[in-house]
């Protein structure tokens, strides 16, 4: 099988279900938002390399999630193949907040603000989460124009949380200090 078909060349993809739509058609923006947030996740572990394997664990198990999230949102309501995939559900997003509760057991007392930096794996961790934030932009801008699965945008809101999380902890376990904003005064 070819990597590529020449069936995008004039600015068309296709939805789960064959249905053709602009590249820039919002359910496009939003999978493929999911998309980018899941190859800076790949950056993050790629940073991560053999350390934390509970972090590499818990992050692979999200990228395995983002596939399904991506074809959750691919695939319209009622369409011909939306009998073949698993929406995401409050069961993921059940998981997600275990982990985070989990994780946030371990991280720094949060007193505020702080630089997203650190270890190289902890600033990946916090570029993946603004990914994840943009993702859930496009959701929300999607929801406007078609129906979408309300659980698929509280699965990128507490994954956001989640990768805020992790890259408290990386830092904390690699003995970072995190730099708190400081508010410029008023003069």
């Amino acid at each position: 099988m070819k990597i590529y078909t020449k069936t995008g060349d004039r600015g068309e993809t296709g939805l789960y279900g064959a249905e053709r739509v602009p590249k820039d058609h919002p359910r496009v923006e939003a999978y493929g938002t999911v998309d980018e947030a899941n190859s800076a996740i790949g950056v993050a572990r790629a940073a991560l390399g053999e350390a934390h394997p509970d972090v590499q664990a818990d992050l692979e198990y999200v990228q395995n999630a983002l596939f399904d999230l991506g074809a959750d949102l691919a695939t319209r309501y009622g369409g011909p193949y939306e009998k073949n995939l698993a929406r995401i559900d409050a069961e993921d997003v059940a998981r997600l907040e275990a982990l985070i509760d989990r994780y946030q057991e371990e991280a720094p007392k949060f007193t505020g603000f702080i630089h997203p930096g650190g270890h190289a794996a902890a600033a990946a961790l916090h570029l993946a989460r603004t990914v994840v934030r943009r993702a859930e932009r496009r959701v929300v801008e999607l929801m406007h124009a078609e129906e979408v699965n309300a659980e698929a945008m509280r699965y990128l809101n507490r994954l956001s949380d989640l990768l805020f999380t992790l890259a408290r902890v990386v830092n904390q376990r690699e003995g970072f200090h995190e730099e708190r904003w400081l508010v410029k005064k008023r003069r």
